[in-house]
């Protein structure tokens, strides 16, 4: 079976034949691929009113357990992103009533982010909308070549995720 990427590593062989581009055939289909999940990831965060970066820090939030609350400065670790975004961002999610602000009662200038009883229902039932779309991409796949995908991919990705700082 040919792909779109099988049909660009070869012109890329015709055209550029001192080159080796090898590394295209596996980063290519992952780049793909990751456009394609990115499109089910949206249509699945869309049937349950949330945008990426809302489902982002609500599951954060849930992932982290009764009572379903973190700092921001814990939450800026998980989603990777500013200070002045993560600010913006709750306050986004607070006016809907996904999330409310807390102080912290161990830091009294400090808050806490806490998911809201129906923040927490639409995160569960947006992970439950992605992963029925996860599942029809990886269908193709029996359980072992997940499983060998998951292992190969997590070689990959690891030493980007351990880089301190």
């Amino acid at each position: 079976m040919e792909d779109e990427v099988d049909r660009l590593v070869a012109a890329w062989r015709r055209e550029r034949p001192d080159l080796d581009v090898e590394p295209l055939e596996v980063l290519s289909r992952v780049s793909r691929l990751a456009r394609h999940l990115d499109r089910a990831r949206r249509l699945a965060f869309s049937e349950h009113g949330l945008e990426p970066w809302e489902f982002d820090v609500l599951t954060a939030l849930r992932r982290a357990g009764t009572p379903y609350q973190l700092s921001p400065g814990q939450l800026l670790t998980q989603t990777l992103v500013t200070s002045g975004t993560m600010t913006n961002r709750i306050d986004r999610l607070a006016k809907k009533g996904l999330v409310e602000r807390l102080p912290d009662p161990s830091d009294r200038r400090g808050v806490l982010v806490r998911l809201t009883d129906e923040g927490r229902d639409r995160a569960d039932q947006a992970l439950a909308g992605l992963l029925d779309q996860e599942r029809a991409i990886l269908a193709e796949l029996t359980r072992a070549q997940r499983a060998e995908l998951a292992g190969l991919l997590r070689q990959l990705t690891a030493p980007f995720d351990n880089i301190p700082g």
